[in-house]
């Protein structure tokens, strides 16, 4: 039997006291890269740009955890990073490209397919329509993040998050209602 590790490149690249570091990092890669890239692409960036940058925040939270950062709040830090790099990639970039996935379990019939497909037009009408401090406040709740997280990241008041989601939430309502 060899005495090689299992993947030598890695093995190499990873010190012996960052091999747990590397589990934890790639634990909530699982968790939030997902949500992350989502996030990334709202901003109106290409996936591929998106995944870019999913790619770089997790490796300055590996290089933060390695320096002892602080482990406070990581969703939070994640998502501040993905914010950052996200409008830099933005600013940098001509190309302005958003590319949405949808997946139905069931296929309803023809008669729900318009009314559902009325009613999404009518909400993704809404949303286009709202600010762009607003659409991240509402994709930033979805997520589950919290007010206090959300005006930090955004970089707006907590007030002005609160005002945000009550607005936006109302002219959802309104445009999902007719």
């Amino acid at each position: 039997m060899s005495s090689f590790p299992a993947n030598p490149v890695i093995e190499l690249c990873v010190p012996r006291e960052a091999e747990g570091l590397e589990d934890e990092v790639l634990d909530l890669f699982d968790l939030l890269g997902t949500r992350l890239l989502s996030y990334a692409v709202s901003f109106g960036i290409p996936v591929q740009d998106g995944e870019d940058v999913v790619q770089e925040t997790f490796l300055a939270l590996f290089q933060h955890l390695r320096k002892q950062g602080s482990r406070e709040n990581l969703k939070g830090w994640l998502y501040q990073v993905v914010h950052n790099l996200a409008l830099k990639k933005r600013y940098r970039k001509t190309v302005e490209v958003a590319e949405t996935v949808e997946c139905f379990d069931e296929r309803p019939g023809p008669e729900e397919m318009a009314l559902f497909g009325e009613r999404h037009a009518r909400l993704q009408a809404a949303l286009g329509a709202l600010p762009l401090v607003d659409q991240r406040c509402l994709r930033l709740r979805a997520d589950g993040l919290r007010y206090r997280e959300i005006a930090k990241i955004v970089g707006i008041s907590l007030g002005s998050v609160a005002a945000s989601l009550a607005r936006s939430m109302a002219r959802l309502e309104r445009a999902g209602g007719r």
